[in-house]
């Protein structure tokens, strides 16, 4: 028994020791409260968003007459993937850091930036080893949105966002494998690039998947994203004029639950004064990969032709995400080995999947990735920018558990990232203002290699964006008029002919007229979803069957419609319930039957 047990049992009945035993655990108490209110007081500070905390001084500039160094009095900061000598890369993970020595040479990309005049200021928190869009770590603790504190900030490379976002830094690197910078930039309100693949230096960057991960870097200003730009792709300053062709990518569009006015009208809007701009134009990208893109029909859901363009992306993601398990596993594999006693619950499910792993088709994976970089390459060829929402949902909740919610959210905005990792394409995060309380965003994708004609873009359209981004903001929502029944349903049957003749965006103007007539008529609104459902436009669809909906809840064809374009949009679990209901009202609907079954595989 120690000596200090024995003394206090000795002096049990004696007062003074319970006061002095009183004191030091209140003692103890307070100054762990005082180091919990410390360390809170520090994250909030910084918004949690950096792991180590150093200042890497910029290189000496040169003497005259040479040119002033790019980034002079700019700071920036670097996501855990990048090696400073000196310093433990951790790749987001705690047991990464005590397996592995301090870095021999820092990466290439942080010396490129240290010789143009950056200071850098420290390494953020990223997802644990580059997995994820959410951009939550249960070792380190998840950074804060800078606009939605209750919300995550997006990943994997989230504490270089949230840094830039609460104007801790100028601008951040971090790395994008399936989404890393793009969607954490959308979430933050802020710039975000992904670069070509491999055409920014990867030495001294830890690999998560090299065939699909690419450097990318954010920025508040669009000179500093483009300056940066031009540090790390060894760019000319020279701008060299040329048409540009901007083509909108409508059945993703119908993934986002933003307005149209709010993106694509912006858009639109922003280029219309500006020289050198065709008219734009239209695409429905699942199609078209789906006709151009042969080896990805093995990876496909063949049930259902409406849902073609859906199934096609997510099977696009799947691929995706395929390539990525299988590429993290090779080259991480030995490092498992020696820690499978660390993969418990505080290790994250994507890095225990990727390393249990297996899959017999890798040349198949990479074959669709072939065939996708040529099919975006003939489609964008050397002017075109496909414009695409960035991310289809607002920022999930922190620690959100329902397993079925975040499924869906990952389902819909892996499709949309997965079209520039697949194709190995530049793309840039463009925030455009808020919807609500959360932020709205668009990106720009240009061809492989297109960098420089991406970046002098945004330069060229920025201010002309967020001036047309304001305007949708200030303007109020358009409202219907109601008018005679008789010339409503004149209207109705038009569109019923219209229809029949499968002239569908006739059908869709006569309804919406018989609708300006007569706003309280369920069977305009359902009519005009069935002519949407049928050009893809899903999220207009939802939108008239829930009006329909509301006017008659025994509207059997709306519930119908509506689940088909929830199941389009991947909401499977809506879906469903719509199809339930309308089996509610129609116990032997041999429609609903069907897909309240197909859907049951899915949620």
């Amino acid at each position: 028994m120690s000596n200090t047990l024995t003394s206090i049992q000795s002096n049990a009945s004696n007062p003074k020791v319970w006061v002095v035993i009183g004191v030091t655990i209140a003692g103890i108490v307070i100054l762990a409260e005082t180091r919990k209110r410390r360390i809170k007081a520090l994250r909030e500070e910084d918004f949690g968003a950096f792991l180590d905390r150093f200042e890497l001084l910029p290189f000496p500039p040169p003497p005259p007459p040479a040119a002033k160094q790019s980034l002079s009095g700019l700071t920036f900061s670097i996501s855990d993937s990048f090696d400073v000598k000196d310093y433990i890369t951790g790749f987001g993970s705690s047991q990464w850091k005590k397996t592995h020595e301090v870095a021999e040479k820092t990466a290439v990309v942080v010396t490129t930036l240290l010789k143009n005049g950056a200071t850098c200021v420290g390494k953020t928190i990223m997802e644990e080893m580059g997995f994820g869009i959410l951009g939550e770590n249960k070792q380190y603790g998840t950074p804060i949105n800078p606009l939605m504190p209750s919300n995550v900030p997006g990943g994997c490379s989230s504490g270089s966002a949230v840094s830039v976002g609460a104007k801790l830094v100028d601008f951040a690197l971090g790395i994008d494998t399936t989404g890393g910078v793009r969607i954490p930039a959308s979430f933050c309100g802020i710039l975000g690039f992904r670069s070509s693949q491999g055409t920014v230096s990867s030495v001294g960057v830890l690999p998560n998947s090299q065939s699909i991960g690419t450097v990318g870097w954010f920025a508040r200003d669009p000179s500093v994203l483009c300056q940066v730009g031009h540090a790390l792709l060894n760019l000319s300053a020279v701008t060299h004029k040329r048409q540009r062709s901007f083509i909108f990518a409508d059945d993703l569009f119908e993934l986002s639950d933003i307005p149209k006015q709010k993106s694509v009208h912006v858009v639109r809007k922003a280029i219309e004064n500006l020289s050198g701009y065709q008219t734009p134009k239209h695409i429905n990208v699942g199609q078209h990969i789906a006709s151009n893109v042969p080896s990805l029909a093995e990876f496909c859901d063949q049930s259902g032709k409406s849902q073609k363009s859906a199934s096609t992306l997510k099977a696009l993601s799947s691929v995706m995400l395929s390539i990525q398990r299988h590429e993290f596993k090779t080259n991480h594999e030995e490092w498992s080995k020696t820690c499978k006693s660390f993969f418990g619950p505080s290790f994250s499910s994507d890095v225990v999947a990727a390393l249990k792993s297996r899959n017999e088709s890798i040349k198949s994976l990479y074959r669709v990735k072939t065939e996708m970089r040529a099919t975006i390459q003939s489609l964008l060829k050397e002017d075109g920018i496909l414009v695409i929402p960035t991310v289809a949902d607002p920022p999930p909740k922190l620690n959100t558990k329902n397993k079925s919610v975040l499924n869906e959210f990952l389902d819909r905005n892996y499709a949309l990232s997965s079209i520039a990792s697949m194709s190995g394409c530049c793309q840039v995060t463009i925030p455009l203002g808020t919807h609500g309380d959360r932020p709205v965003s668009v990106s720009f994708l240009a061809y492989y290699g297109g960098d420089k004609f991406l970046l002098d873009t945004i330069l060229d359209v920025y201010a002309s964006l967020q001036d047309q981004a304001d305007i949708a903001s200030s303007l109020a929502p358009a409202t219907d008029s109601n008018g005679s029944m008789e010339a409503s349903e004149v209207m109705k049957e038009k569109g019923n002919v219209a229809y029949k003749g499968r002239q569908w965006n006739v059908a869709v103007r006569f309804y919406t007229e018989a609708i300006k007539l007569n706003g309280a008529n369920a069977t305009y609104f359902c009519n005009r979803a069935a002519a949407y459902l049928e050009l893809s436009r899903f999220q207009e669809a939802e939108e008239d069957c829930t009006e329909a909906v509301l006017i008659d809840k025994k509207n059997v064809k709306a519930y119908l419609r509506r689940g088909t374009a929830r199941e389009s949009l991947l909401r499977y679990k809506e879906a469903a319930a719509d199809f339930r209901h309308a089996l509610v009202l129609e116990p032997h609907n041999k429609t609903a039957k069907a897909a309240e079954k197909r859907l049951r595989k899915q949620t």
